[in-house]
């Protein structure tokens, strides 16, 4: 959930540097609830005048007489931070916090094409930002803190506009057999510590990591280098696995328990499956479309023992 900062821009007086100090006092006067005036040339913003400093200035011993009849150059502020309309308002927040103690309250300037478009208050951003982040916390995965269906469904059909991507579906095999014989903590670490290594992974600044629920994950890239990715997963999860397991377990290679029959079996020990959907092997015009392929592939896949993943070319490599 993205909101750009001039989405909750206000509008508040502008002056120029040539405007007399009378008219700014006249502005303040008239509209109390207006805490600052931007200062513009040519609309293009150059300063801020803020109430509180203003009449602090003007009510110095001589600051009334000083100042009153002359421009606001005098009292204008240059050190202003100025942002575009489409910046995300987190983006905001972090350099809003980074002001110096005396103007972190001032408005921000909020520009459009590079003119002055309004400004936001400390309060509205403050206010707008938890209720985001909020919003955000209900569609993020509780026990990894990854997106969940609501925005994967969003990134899948924002991935459709893109004439490269590849999606990752990934799912643990076994995962169930695992959680009964060890317990739903461990169950619930061999999740986290899993979704930490495709963190890993998928850390380039497009790439796109979900948790569907469960063992079953999605990753978009934005390109079609998929071989390389899925095989460090890969890699690197059949080295993580091992400490999961008691010695016995792991040296043997499976657990005996029984099967949803209720038949005492040999089950493997968890693995990996990677379907991939990449658009240099299809062209994809739903959501839907990718879903359902991703599904079957991933069948396909889960008939391998090992962990292995399988593209729609469906060439399974382990």
């Amino acid at each position: 959930m993205n909101i750009f900062i001039g989405e909750i821009s206000e509008i508040v007086p502008k002056v120029n540097a040539s405007t007399s100090n009378q008219i700014v006092d006249q502005l303040f006067t008239e509209d109390s609830s207006t805490q600052g005036i931007v200062v513009t040339e040519n609309e293009i913003p150059i300063a801020l005048i803020t109430r509180t400093s203003f009449y602090q200035k003007l009510g110095t011993l001589y600051g009334y007489n000083l100042y009153m009849g002359r421009t606001v150059r005098l009292l204008m502020n240059s050190n202003i931070l100025c942002v575009d309309y489409y910046q995300s308002i987190t983006d905001v927040s972090e350099r809003a916090m980074k002001r110096k103690e005396e103007q972190l309250y001032d408005y921000i300037i909020v520009t459009k094409d590079g003119y002055y478009h309004g400004v936001v208050s400390i309060r509205t951003l403050l206010i707008t930002l938890a209720k985001v982040q909020s919003k955000i916390a209900t569609y993020m995965n509780p026990l990894t803190g990854l997106p969940g269906n609501q925005i994967i469904n969003e990134k899948l059909h924002e991935a459709l506009k893109e004439t490269v991507f590849s999606v990752l579906y990934i799912d643990l095999d076994h995962f169930k057999t695992y959680n009964d014989i060890y317990g739903f903590s461990k169950g619930d670490q061999m999740i986290q510590e899993t979704a930490a290594l495709l963190k890993h992974h998928l850390n380039g600044t497009s790439d796109f990591l979900g948790h569907i629920g469960g063992d079953d994950f999605l990753a978009i890239l934005y390109n079609h280098s998929y071989q390389n990715v899925c095989e460090q997963i890969i890699q690197d999860f059949d080295k993580l696995i091992r400490h999961f397991y008691t010695e016995e377990h792991f040296s043997q290679g499976f657990i005996t328990a029984e099967n949803r029959l209720g038949k005492v079996e040999k089950i493997p020990l968890v693995a990996i499956s990677i379907a991939v959907i990449s658009r240099q092997n299809k062209q994809y015009r739903s959501v839907e479309e990718i879903v359902a392929n991703a599904t079957k592939i991933k069948k396909y896949c889960k008939r391998v023992q090992n962990s292995c993943y399988m593209d729609d070319s469906l060439c399974i490599r382990h």
